[in-house]
This record gives C-alpha cells, structure tokens and sequence, in this order.
C-alpha cells in the first residue's frame, strides 16, 4: 500500500465517523502520514476509532463535544498496539455504532 493510499483510506474513514468534525486537516494528515511510517496497519487504526466513536456513543452523561483532530484516537491507538482486541469484537462495535445512525 502507498503512503497516498493510505493517506486517502484514513481521511475517507475519519471523515464519515459520527461524532467528528468531518474536517482532515493538515494536522490530521501529518499524523496518518506518521502512522504510514509507524506501520500501523489501517485495522488498527479502524479498531481505535470504533472502540471511541462505540465508547461515546453509549456512555452516560451529557453528550461530548465532537472531535476534531485525528489526533484524539492516538492512545487508543497505543493501547491496542500494547493489546489487540479480541478476534471478531471490532465487527460488534461496527454493529453497535451502526445501529446508534
């Protein structure tokens, strides 16, 4: 995979998720562009973003502001590079965020 089309994948995924601004910015670019160098695999990346957007969507409490920086997912990002998510757990939380839409 290319760095473009990396690039490309995680701006078009971040872009749809609920509760962001939409926006890819510079910032956010240069980030996905450090993961590509990181090799952080794009799954990874999908799976940090879920557990967040799944965790958000179904806590307590007053609504959270939306996120506006790709940077935000960046620890989780780290927790599950320390520790993986369990087989077939991110197709439940794309369930789960889907059926909040």
């Amino acid at each position: 995979m290319t760095e473009q089309t990396y690039l490309r994948a995680v701006r078009d995924f971040y872009t749809r998720l609920p509760h962001t601004s939409g926006r890819f910015s510079r910032s956010d670019r240069q980030l996905a562009a450090d993961l590509f160098r990181r090799h952080i695999p794009l799954d990874t990346l999908r799976s940090a973003m879920f557990l967040v957007i799944a965790n958000r969507l179904y806590r307590d409490g007053q609504p959270l502001p939306i996120i506006r920086s790709l940077h935000y997912f960046v620890p989780v990002i780290d927790q599950i590079l320390r520790q993986p998510l369990p087989p077939g757990y991110i197709r439940y939380l794309e369930g789960k965020v889907a059926a909040h839409k």
